[in-house]
């Protein structure tokens, strides 16, 4: 009938075959008159449908291509997007991370994470808690508004008013959600409109703590859009910025445990050098009450033997039998001898109140350490021929005149000749060397550490015209152990196990020296190694 309708008086049809699957006909069609199709015309329309059908498998294949093109562009868009993100986030995370650990301020560290993480992530705002556990409570401290997120600083919340949510973090985990509205006012006076992400913060547990767990200390609230949540991206980086202000807060309190320490160390450290000192003061006139009384008495008790008998006071000697007199001899030398000592410790803690005061003023005078040093070295030359040591002195002739206060550098090389001679063993050498050294040659400050180097003692004299004096107390046969070295320094210190001849002493010649050298505007420091031990003194040779 179609056929009919067109007139339509001779057709040929031909599939369009696409693979496998029909796409159509190709119809040809004579409405003139009846026709019989030849042979070349049939195999001409073939070709021309088989044409067809690569054309139209072309342009199916180009529009799949254009299609995946199109996909594939908007995968490395969003690709792309989310590197930038994750590059944007990476920065932000270092910028945080430098800012709370270059602080040991808690609030300052809360107030960069809040501050950078509203403005960072385009938050409405980001607030950060407090928990109370005395009170079962928890304060909003710290916060950062950026558009009309209505302020809850310092409002305080009950953990027991919302336990779903506040029990999830205090088990660590974080939550995002969208609050009711009567959750919304317990917390602050605004309506649902926000999408809320709250990460708990936890930190490590104090030493000492049984079981070691993490404690939490507080939250971060971000406040964003109702219409958008916080990606997997984000979740991360707020995690990983909470973590970074648990590290931050923890040293914030270390540091700040630290310097209450330090400081009850410096209170309690001064209220004992007033304790010493006041107490030094008081036994001084006692001691040499003591001391004068043990003269007289002695005076009283034996002048009888060596003069004529004037009165009954004067016969006492005579009336004690000799071994009596052995025993009482014995007990008055041993009675001056701790009478001395306990005076000589009296004497040490006054002088060194007076230097930690700095009030003593100091007596220059100039003189030749050629001459002055084999002066105050002279009564140390029998002490060690008994004690089967050897001590030599050498000062270099180009040593200039010095001008200091040689009453305190005279107590300075007495109390290290004095150690030398008390830690020598028998048959070991003490050299005492004084030159003058190079600029090169000058050590750091002192900083209560040694050196570890044995140097010679000719290299210890210099031949160069400096304005540093070096005085140097070596001896030979000991070894300070280098644990020690830090502390000789210290008052009351004194190395254990190391005294050959067992003389005893308080620990306070050493601190003496220290204050004394710094009183003169130099140095001092110990070297000790392959069975020597060497203190240097360098001190300017013209003190103003």
């Amino acid at each position: 009938d179609v056929l009919i309708q067109h007139q339509v008086r001779a057709s040929m049809m031909l599939p369009i075959l696409v693979g496998e699957q029909a796409w159509g006909l190709l119809i040809v069609d004579q409405c003139v008159a009846p026709r019989v199709w030849q042979t070349w015309e049939i195999n001409l329309l073939t070709q021309l449908a088989t044409q067809l059908a690569i054309a139209i498998h072309q342009s199916e294949l180009f529009q799949q291509v254009q299609q995946f093109n199109t996909v594939l562009e908007g995968q490395i868009q969003e690709h792309s997007h989310q590197l930038q993100q994750a590059l944007a986030y990476e920065a932000l995370l270092k910028r945080i991370t430098d800012s709370v650990r270059d602080s040991l301020d808690e609030a300052q560290i809360f107030q960069t994470a809040v501050r950078e993480l509203a403005i960072g992530l385009q938050l409405h705002g980001c607030s950060s808690g407090l928990y109370d556990f005395n009170q079962q409570a928890l304060t909003i401290t710290y916060e950062h508004i950026c558009h009309d997120l209505p302020s809850a600083l310092g409002r305080q919340l009950s953990i027991a008013v919302e336990p779903d949510i506040y029990g999830q973090m205090l088990g660590g985990q974080h939550l995002q959600f969208c609050p009711l509205p009567e959750f919304s006012n317990a917390v602050r006076p605004i309506q649902t409109r926000y999408t809320i992400l709250a990460c708990p913060i936890f930190i490590a547990a104090e030493t000492g703590q049984p079981d070691g767990q993490p404690e939490p200390i507080g939250d971060l609230w971000l406040f964003r859009s109702r219409d958008a949540n916080f990606s997997e991206m984000e979740i991360r980086l707020v995690k990983q910025v909470t973590n970074q202000c648990a590290i931050a807060i923890r040293q914030a309190r270390l540091y700040q445990a630290a310097q209450a320490q330090v400081v009850e160390l410096e209170r309690l450290n001064r209220l004992k050098d007033d304790f010493l000192s006041t107490v030094s003061h008081e036994l001084r006139t006692p001691m040499s009450n003591i001391k004068m009384a043990t003269q007289m008495l002695e005076v009283t008790l034996f002048k009888a033997e060596n003069s004529d008998l004037t009165n009954e006071s004067e016969a006492v000697a005579l009336v004690l039998p000799p071994p009596s007199v052995q025993k009482i001899n014995r007990y008055f030398q041993i009675l001056k001898d701790e009478g001395e000592r306990e005076i000589r410790l009296i004497n040490d803690l006054l002088d060194l109140s007076r230097l930690d005061s700095g009030s003593d003023p100091l007596f220059l005078s100039t003189l030749h350490l050629q001459s002055w040093l084999p002066h105050v070295a002279e009564p140390f030359l029998e002490r060690t021929k008994v004690q089967h040591q050897s001590l030599s002195i050498a000062v270099a002739p180009d040593v200039p005149l010095v001008t200091t206060d040689f009453s305190y550098l005279e107590r300075i090389v007495t109390e290290l000749l004095q150690n030398a001679c008390k830690y020598t063993p028998r048959g070991e050498t003490i050299t005492l060397l004084a030159g003058t050294v190079a600029p090169a040659e000058e050590p750091e400050p002192f900083k209560g550490t040694s050196a570890t180097s044995r140097t010679s003692p000719s290299d210890r004299l210099s031949s160069k015209h400096t304005s540093t004096i070096e005085i140097s107390v070596i001896n030979s046969g000991v070894e300070i152990p280098a644990a020690e070295r830090d502390r000789i320094f210290d008052k009351f210190y004194r190395i254990p196990h190391n005294d050959p001849w067992k003389h005893g002493g308080t620990g306070l010649g050493l601190a003496l020296v220290k204050k004394l050298v710094e009183r003169l505007e130099g140095k001092i420091w110990v070297e000790s190694s392959d069975g020597q031990t060497s203190f240097r003194l360098q001190l300017p040779s013209v003190l103003r």
